[in-house]
């Protein structure tokens, strides 16, 4: 009889991965904070900003899938290594970048390979192989809060930055407090990698990719995720020059992204907490359609400060509470030993909406010189995603087993 696989403590495995998140996600939603002030400095089209942008995005989910393989193969702690390592490289590139085409390589392509190791795809992987079944939605409801903590938390740093010292060596500062995450990479060493106790397959990766991408409530899983991407990147990203443009003041959307991120703390740990009470497909179907009724009321109300504030706060309670119930159902239908490279294909769904959202967010604006459009569309694709959502089968996939010792 097999002996147990050694976990990490519970309690280090929470912390360090709030920590990690704190940073990682805390920074990178701060980027629409740069999309004014570098355009107008470098005479940059908006496009050209959003672009890099959403370049990122689609990189991110692209390596995640790799980083995912890998994570599940070896641990995760090279990944996020090196996933730092490319974030202090691209935040230092992105400082210096002179052309569009160097933000391009900088802010798109090295932060997005950075973000694919040091968020939620590598993340989740490690809290669903160190946790308990019966607190493993609490715990990835936790790690999920503390992504939307470093939201709360370094958005008024990163404007603080920008306003006092430039935006340019707002980004240097960045980089150096990224590396940070160096030394607390080592509270992730997983031990059973550690000893040559990685999870035992009874699937290649080629034919859980292929089963996964095959069924058809993975399928519905990540079109719903594709929503939530274009519509949380485009608001994240846009949101600031939208309310600029209606004549708000800057410390408006500042303080609207930071509610979005203090109040994304309560929804997610919520969401967390009902994953042992009701299924994902209920949560992520609310959830959908809440976002749409929220967008709408927000477009129909009389725009102000308080309208704004509103709008964040119940925004916040929606942002990020998605990614706890689709990767907890995934690990419900396909189980762990693939948990990490599942997660990061669904992921990619989340991504290429995020490239699109924040990409047909600029383009649009500077074709017809309004937002408007790009919020109709994220209010229907909210409703689509709602439909989506309640199709998706929770029930373990069946499958024969391969001989045991298969890679």
């Amino acid at each position: 009889m097999n002996a147990p696989r050694p976990m990490l403590d519970l309690r280090q495995l929470l912390i360090c991965s709030a920590v990690l998140l704190t940073f990682s996600m805390g920074i990178r939603h701060g980027f629409g904070l740069w999309l004014q002030p570098m355009t107008q400095a470098m005479s940059w089209s908006r496009e050209d900003f959003s672009m890099a942008i959403a370049v990122q995005n689609l990189t991110w989910g692209l390596a995640g899938i790799f980083s995912g393989m890998l994570a599940d193969r070896f641990g995760a702690f090279r990944v996020i290594v090196m996933g730092v390592m490319f974030y202090a490289l691209g935040l230092w590139g992105m400082a210096n970048a002179t052309t569009p085409v160097s933000l391009l390589l900088s802010a798109g392509l090295l932060i997005g390979m950075a973000q694919a190791g040091t968020t939620y795809v590598v993340v989740y992987g490690i809290v669903g192989r160190n946790s308990p079944v019966d607190k493993r939605s609490w715990a990835m409801g936790v790690t999920a809060a503390a992504g939307s903590f470093g939201q709360f938390l370094m958005m008024p740093l990163e404007g603080f930055l920008i306003t006092h010292l430039g935006w340019q060596q707002a980004l240097w500062g960045l980089a150096a407090m990224i590396l940070l995450m160096l030394p607390l990479s080592l509270g992730l060493r997983e031990p059973a990698f550690s000893q040559g106790q990685a999870p035992q397959r009874d699937q290649t990766i080629v034919q859980a990719l292929r089963e996964a991408m095959a069924y058809r409530s993975f399928q519905w899983l990540m079109a719903g995720f594709f929503v939530c991407g274009f519509q949380v990147v485009f608001i994240g990203v846009h949101l600031p020059s939208y309310l600029k443009d209606q004549g708000l003041s800057p410390e408006v959307a500042g303080h609207a992204l930071a509610l979005i991120g203090l109040f994304n703390v309560f929804g997610t740990y919520a969401v967390g907490l009902m994953g042992s009470r009701f299924s994902g497909r209920q949560l992520l179907t609310c959830n959908y359609l809440a976002r749409s009724i929220v967008i709408s009321i927000f477009l129909w109300a009389p725009l102000s400060n308080w309208s704004v504030y509103l709008f964040a706060c119940f925004m916040g309670l929606l942002w990020l509470s998605t990614v706890p119930p689709t990767n907890g159902t995934v690990a419900k239908i396909f189980g762990l030993s693939h948990f990490s490279m599942l997660g990061g294909s669904v992921f990619f769904g989340h991504q290429v909406g995020s490239f699109l959202g924040v990409w047909l967010g600029g383009w649009l604006y500077d074709h017809t010189g309004s937002y408007d459009v790009v919020w109709y569309i994220a209010i229907a694709l909210g409703v689509m995603a709602a439909v989506f959502n309640m199709q998706v089968n929770e029930q373990p996939i069946g499958r024969t087993p391969l001989p045991q010792g298969v890679a």
